[in-house]
Formats: structure tokens, C-alpha cells, sequence
């Protein structure tokens, strides 16, 4: 394959165009699709193109050697239903290898005719959808599952490498999970045979919103794939050029690796046909090119060889698009892209779709009521979450299925789906089950070297090839570390661990250095958080790219029952936390103090817990938090604010995140006004400059803003 990465580099290469539209050119009949091997079959065979590469392989590679003629230099094997799933509507399931293996061999036979071209193995999407519910009634039903298409993909793998292809192409993806299962069986087939071939995966944007039928955008989805380092990344079928061009210029901006695109023939028209000229297309992707868009090029449904002969003329000379270098940043998805980024400040994990972490959610699942625990992680997301944690570890529960039935309800909820997911739990079985429900980029949370290196190991490698980051517990076989020299050593040891044995990117890793309740009485635990602080400055200095999470309550456990001190101190900590590297943490997201609002005695005294400067700062603490708590329990909230004039309120209000009296309050200040547009520009976007700098120094958080 050197030839083929060196023309790569040096022109546009040309993929040939649509194997449907030239097999439908042909009148062929019930009995061409039979022959004589399949002549007593008992179900119709009539449009299953897959199979003339067995009943009537004449048309198949005289289709190949017409696309060769015209100028392409990828052909595509007829194999886009070539898998059990899909060949299940005509109960030919067994056939999987051999129509795999001859289609390949026949477009093999092609290029060696003509003397010239590569072929490219096809894994079409197949006929189901692993991340959606054909049953409207039933969204968290699936009539297809992750391992289930894993397996015949693997099979179809087999078949197509044995038959002679120079590459794979995973082609017209609606469903990403669908794909993820076809790259997770591509590396687990690579892996088992000791040869590996260069992969294409090319994505289908179902209309002018730029997502996939599962809802992905384009940059959600690249980011769900990139794990498995494509030799090219593309789009294909559902748009004409014209549609395609924009969410294609998207790709081009954001993919690390060479370009593909083969538009249709234009929209269908009314009949179901296409009818944009070659010269038409050629055009539009003549100018894809000159903008620096293109790698490779071809045509889908309603091309044939003279649309393939005019973009190949159109593109001749054209240089190839450069390939870009991102920096290294964690890049997660949900439905929509999260990439973590310096001007994120932190992200906030919601908490509470947790059955060990939330008696409210626990509860709710152990009943069943499923519909209302989705309400739970539909308030994270809208208090400010980024991403939410999901854990079903509970004794009286079947986790992994439980793990399961929420995941694949989650999905159909795309006000949540549109976050990562972080799953949960001690056992892997359970994160596994998981991650093969989501289509997006996820977390696992957690894997440790509590049971030794082998298995950590073993576990890292699958969560590379399930294309998901990590959190890495400071655990080893030791036990968990309390102390800052042994949060260095394990953190340490992992990284090594997995970036130079895995080869685990090292933005992917996210560790957990342990945060422990202050507060205790316990000598032994008063440097537990500025132990934690600590440990995070040297993981950003000696560490480079991993990232540093952690679960904030646990910080405050010792003062359960007083969520107003707990909050503020949970402010505190991650402000100091933050500054100091920490990335990310488990939070709920609709409760947390801003840093500047906390009184400052109050301040002071929490702080001098968290950096243990007192040996008496506990009992300090809580002469002050038992008052408070009294107080705020007979006085009620503080309305002394509503005694300023109406800008003062509204700014109040915004930097407060109040809602109360927002409403009344705006509409006197747009009568005291001359226009409207003067209370926007005044006392609100007055407040919400405010709201900017105190989340730009790190004393507020996304939950905050969003309700500002």
C-alpha cells in the first residue's frame, strides 16, 4: 500500500461511483438474482444486488472495469448489504464470507484487467439501527445490539481480506454506534490475523440540519470515530454537492486525516431518480477542490462512469486539501461536540444519576419508573452539566442491565443525549455494556491497578478500542493514595502504563488523585485536600495533556445535613482547585455556592480547613456553620437587595441567577426607557458582564451562568 499513501499525498484521488444506479441499468429479472444455485430459494431474491456477485459476477466486474476506464483509482466491492443482518431479509445469512469474498475478488480481477486501481472493501450501515428504537411505542427497545453487528462485520472482514482488498471502507453511516461496532470488529479482526489494512469511514448527513439520522453533527461524530486513526474520514449518499459543500467544509476545518467526499447525483427527483448532468457535478466539486476541501472524490447514488470521467477531468492538477494539525485536547461527544478547551475553566460532571450518590434516584430505578429518573438527568443537563455520570451499582440491582435500559432510553432524549455520557461503575462488565449502548465519545469511570497491571492493562486496551477516555483511579495493589508522594507514584505509573505500553492518547486519561472528607477530627486527614491541589499541580507539570477530575462532595461528608456550608465549601475548593489544573469534576450541578458571594469569615475559616492552617479549624468551622444554619432556617432568604432602584435589581438578579421577580422587574425598567433595546444594552448586559469576569477568575461555574 505505499503506492497508494504516496498518490494520496501528491493528487486527488478519484473513488468510483454508484454500483445501484449501473446494476438497475441492466433489465435484469427474478431469475437473474437466482441462477441456478439459488433457483428453489425460498424467499424472493429480486434486488438483492449483493448476491449477482455469485449469480451473475459478468455485470459486476464489467461495472468495475467501466469505472477503471473512466478514470477512478478506489473501486467500492458490491458488499453494502453483504452481512447476515441485512442478507436475513432474504435468509441468506450464511452467505456472509463468500459473498464478501467473491465480490472482492471480482473487483480484484478488475484492476489487474485494466492494470491499474485499489479496492476498497465495503461495510455498509446494514438494515437496523443499534442506537434507536424501531418502535416508536418502545424507545429504549433495539432490535439489533452492538455485538450482534460486531460479529458479522468481523465475519464480512474475513471474507473481503481473503478476497484480496487493498482497504476497508466503512461507508454511509446514519447510526455511529452502528460504525463503532464495525471499527471495534475491524481492530478485533486486524488483532487476531497479525495484518492490518488501512480503514476509510465515510458519514451520511441526512439533510440541511448537518446531523446523522441518530442525531450526531458532524464534528459530534468525528469525534466518536477518530479513535481508530482513519486513513480517511468523509461523506457520502443523502446530499447532491451543492447540499453537502457546507458540512463538508466543516469536516475539512476539523478531521486530522485525508478528506473523502461522493455526493449523490443531486436530490431525487419525483420518481426516485437523479438528474444533476456530469458537468454540473463536476463543477461544484471542482470547486470543492480549488477551496482545499478534497483527498478523494467520488459519486454515490445516481453517478455513473461519465460523472466519474468529468470530476476526474475537474480535478486533475488540483492540489490536494492539507492535512491540519488540532492540538492535543480531549474531545468528547454526545449528540454535539465537547472539546475541553482553557476557556471551559471546569466541566461539570452532574452527579445525580447515581443510585449510590442520589436516595431520590436509587428509588426511582429500583421501581422501574424509568421515565422519571430520565427527569433527573434532564434537570442535570439543564442546571449547567456538561456531562453525566451514570452508575447502577446498588446490591438489589442487576446493574449491567439496568446500565443498559437507561443508556438506550437516554438516547431517545436528545435534550440529554446531546452530553457525553460517563459510566459508572466497580465492575467492568458493566462499563463495557455501557459503552456499547452509546454512539458518542464517553468516559469510563473507573479503571485502577487495584488488581495489578494485567488487568489494568487489558481494560485500558479496550476502552481504546471502544474509543473511549478514561478516569484513573489513585489506587494500586497497595490500596487508595492518601498522601501527596503516593497520589504521584500511582498516577505516575499508570501514565507510563498507558501512553508508552497501550499507546493510550494522553489527552484520554483523566485522573482521580482522591478526594477525601476534611473535617473529620482525624489528624491523618487534614491535608486531604491540599494534598489532592497539590497533586494536580504536579499532574499538569509532569504529566502532559492528562486531565484531573474528582468527586466534590466527597470533600464535604463531615458536614452532612448542612447543604449551605457544604456548598460553599465545595465553591471554595474548586476554585483553588481549578486555578491549580483540575479540569473537570462530579458535581450536582444545580447547587454550588459562587466563590465571591461566601461571607468572608466564613470564607476564611473554610479555607483555613482546606489548606490546614489551624489545628482548630474544624471546630472553628462549625461555630460558624451551626449559626448559620440557624439563621438562614428563621430568617428565610435575604431581600434586602429589592430595595435598590430597578437597574440595581436586574443586575443583582443576573449575577444571582434570580428569577423571582425578573420578569416584573424588566418590564418597569423598558417603561422607564426610550426603547426596549436599552434595557438589553444596560442593566442586563451590565449584569452579565459581571457574570463573565467572575467565571473567566474561576469563582463561578457553567451551572451558575446558566441560570444568569
Amino acid at each position: 500500500m505505499t503506492s497508494f499513501h504516496k498518490n494520496l499525498a501528491e493528487r486527488i484521488l478519484v473513488i468510483d461511483g454508484a454500483m445501484g444506479t449501473m446494476i438497475q441499468a441492466y433489465p435484469l429479472e427474478e431469475a437473474d438474482f437466482r441462477g441456478e444455485r439459488f433457483a428453489d430459494h425460498s424467499h424472493p431474491l429480486k434486488g438483492n444486488n449483493d448476491l449477482l456477485s455469485l449469480t451473475r459476477p459478468d455485470i459486476i466486474q464489467t461495472i468495475h472495469e467501466a469505472y477503471l476506464q473512466a478514470g477512478a483509482d478506489l473501486l467500492e466491492t458490491n458488499t453494502f448489504n453483504a452481512n447476515s443482518i441485512s442478507q436475513a431479509d432474504y435468509a441468506l445469512e450464511p452467505l456472509t464470507y463468500e459473498l464478501n469474498f467473491e465480490s472482492a475478488r471480482l473487483a480484484r480481477a478488475a484492476c489487474e484487467s485494466q492494470g491499474r486501481g485499489w479496492v476498497a472493501g465495503v461495510l455498509g450501515p446494514t438494515n437496523r439501527t443499534a442506537s434507536l428504537s424501531p418502535d416508536v411505542n418502545r424507545p429504549g427497545y433495539r432490535n439489533v445490539t452492538f455485538d450482534e453487528l460486531a460479529d458479522t462485520y468481523e465475519e464480512a472482514c474475513r471474507g473481503l481480506l481473503d478476497g484480496g482488498v487493498d482497504l476497508l471502507l466503512v461507508e454511509t453511516i446514519f447510526d455511529t454506534l452502528n460504525a463503532k461496532a464495525a471499527l471495534f470488529a475491524i481492530e478485533r479482526f486486524f488483532e487476531a490475523r497479525g495484518q492490518r489494512i488501512p480503514v476509510m469511514i465515510s458519514v451520511t448527513i441526512t439533510d440541511a440540519s448537518g446531523r446523522t439520522l441518530s442525531g450526531q453533527t458532524v464534528e459530534a461524530f468525528w469525534h466518536s470515530i477518530r479513535h481508530v486513526s482513519p486513513v480517511s474520514v468523509g461523506m457520502n449518499c443523502a446530499l447532491g454537492a451543492e447540499e453537502m459543500r457546507p458540512w463538508l467544509q466543516n469536516l475539512a476545518r476539523i478531521a486530522d486525516c485525508p478528506v473523502s467526499a461522493h455526493p449523490n447525483a443531486g436530490l431525487p427527483n419525483a420518481l426516485g431518480g437523479y438528474d444533476e448532468r456530469p458537468e454540473d457535478m463536476a463543477e461544484s466539486i471542482k470547486e470543492w477542490a480549488e477551496e482545499g476541501l478534497l483527498n478523494l472524490v467520488g459519486g454515490c447514488c445516481g453517478t455513473g462512469p461519465d460523472h466519474i470521467r468529468a470530476i476526474a477531468e475537474a480535478v486533475q492538477g488540483v492540489v490536494p486539501r492539507t492535512i491540519p494539525t488540532p492540538e492535543k485536547r480531549c474531545r468528547l461527544s454526545g449528540l454535539e461536540p465537547l472539546t475541553f478547551r482553557p476557556e471551559l475553566n471546569f466541566v461539570n460532571v452532574g452527579e445525580r444519576t447515581n443510585v449510590t450518590g442520589s436516595a431520590r434516584f436509587r428509588k426511582l430505578i429500583k421501581a422501574g419508573d424509568y421515565e422519571t429518573a430520565l427527569s433527573v438527568a434532564r434537570q442535570q443537563v439543564e442546571g449547567g452539566a456538561q456531562i453525566i455520570d451514570v452508575n447502577m451499582d446498588e446490591g438489589l440491582l442487576d446493574a449491567k442491565e439496568a446500565m443498559v435500559t437507561f443508556l438506550n432510553l437516554i438516547a431517545s432524549e436528545p435534550e440529554i443525549s446531546r452530553v457525553p455520557i460517563m459510566i459508572d461503575s466497580s465492575r467492568f462488565e458493566v462499563i463495557e455494556a455501557g459503552l456499547k449502548c452509546i454512539q458518542g465519545k464517553g468516559i469510563i469511570n473507573s479503571i485502577s491497578l487495584k488488581e495489578g497491571e494485567d488487568i489494568f492493562l487489558s481494560q485500558a486496551r479496550l476502552a481504546k478500542r471502544l474509543g473511549a477516555a478514561v478516569v484513573v483511579m489513585a489506587f494500586d495493589e497497595e490500596g487508595q493514595a492518601d498522601t501527596l508522594p503516593r497520589r504521584k507514584e500511582i498516577c505516575g505509573r499508570a501514565y507510563r502504563l498507558l501512553v508508552d505500553t497501550v499507546g493510550f492518547p494522553p489527552e484520554d486519561i483523566i485522573f482521580d488523585p482522591n478526594i477525601f472528607a476534611v473535617g473529620t477530627g482525624i489528624e491523618e486527614h487534614a491535608n486531604y485536600a491540599i494534598d489532592f491541589i497539590e497533586a494536580t499541580r504536579w499532574i499538569k507539570a509532569e504529566l502532559p495533556h492528562a486531565l484531573i477530575s474528582g468527586g466534590v462532595s466527597n470533600l464535604s461528608f463531615s458536614f452532612r445535613g448542612n447543604n449551605g456550608l457544604r456548598e460553599a465549601m465545595h465553591a471554595a475548593f474548586l476554585y483553588h482547585a481549578s486555578r491549580a489544573g483540575m479540569d473537570m469534576g462530579i458535581v450536582n450541578a444545580g447547587q454550588l455556592a459562587v466563590y465571591s458571594d461566601i461571607e468572608s469569615d466564613l470564607l476564611k475559616r473554610i479555607e483555613d480547613l482546606l489548606f490546614n492552617r489551624r489545628e482548630d479549624a474544624t471546630d472553628r468551622l462549625l461555630e460558624v456553620a451551626d449559626q448559620a444554619l440557624a439563621q438562614a432556617q428563621a430568617s428565610g432568604p435575604d431581600l434586602s437587595w429589592r430595595e435598590e432602584d430597578v437597574t440595581g435589581r436586574l443586575r443583582h438578579a443576573l449575577v444571582k441567577g434570580i428569577d423571582a421577580y425578573i420578569e416584573e422587574d424588566v418590564e418597569l425598567a423598558r417603561q422607564a426607557a426610550d426603547r426596549p433595546l436599552e434595557v438589553i444594552e444596560g442593566p442586563l448586559m451590565d449584569g452579565m458582564n459581571v457574570v463573565g469576569d467572575l467565571f473567566g477568575s474561576g469563582q463561578m461555574f457553567l451551572p451558575q451562568v446558566v441560570k444568569s
